[in-house]
């Protein structure tokens, strides 16, 4: 049961952090043939999966170094903040005209865009290799070829970035505690708290992004 927890919130995860990347692959492959996109669209998804699984490998394995994963921690609680309080950046991609400069533009989008994929996915999984890959390999399919319709949910569905920005400061959160030489740091100068913190993280970033985006939405 666990493990589908875990499950599924390395999926969310995909799915709230992967909006850029989808608009990226659309974008690259809008002026091929339709049956050129899918070649592109199929090759392109399965780069992305073997990518994307050999950085996580790479993450998990660092994350078990003395304060790689409270700076992990750090760095994810950052990516959490930025995802509710920036405005959205224009995305500025090469139109490209064959199959394989389509391949090539979404691989290198996911390579540049995929750290706060990578990062979120190694601290949820916790080291379990196998949740990884599912993980992965379920989700990017679904990036690449849902592409326009995950930009649609996103936009029309505000409450998923919401809860994409809690579940990535909660993990930050656990982050900091599960860090050996960290959380006995946290452990000692806040005993009180220390249970609550990935709780409070959460918190304090969903409220964060409620009142920057207030006076957004009564413009």
């Amino acid at each position: 049961m666990e493990s589908l927890l875990l499950l599924g919130e390395i999926l969310m995860i995909n799915l709230v952090l992967s909006g850029d990347n989808a608009m990226v692959i659309a974008m690259a492959s809008k002026n091929l043939p339709e049956h050129h996109r899918k070649l592109a669209v199929w090759w392109g998804a399965a780069g992305a999966v073997a990518l994307r699984c050999l950085l996580t490998f790479a993450a998990v394995l660092l994350l078990k170094v003395p304060y790689i994963e409270a700076g992990g921690g750090i760095l994810l609680l950052w990516i959490a903040f930025k995802l509710l309080l920036e405005e959205e950046e224009n995305i500025r991609v090469e139109e490209s005209s064959t199959v394989w400069k389509s391949v090539r533009t979404i691989l290198l989008a996911d390579f540049i865009m995929s750290l706060d994929n990578v990062l979120a996915i190694a601290g949820v999984a916790k080291g379990d290799l196998a949740l990884v890959v599912i993980g992965i390999a379920l989700s990017i399919p679904i990036v690449v070829w849902g592409s326009g319709i995950i930009v649609g949910w996103l936009h029309r569905l505000p409450v998923l970035t919401y809860i994409g920005a809690y579940i990535l400061a909660y993990t930050a959160g656990d982050m900091l505690l599960q860090d050996a030489k960290f959380g006995a740091v946290i452990s000692f100068l806040l005993p009180s708290l220390h249970s609550l913190l990935p709780l409070l993280l959460g918190i304090i970033v969903v409220l964060s992004g409620v009142f920057k985006r207030r006076p957004l939405s009564a413009k």
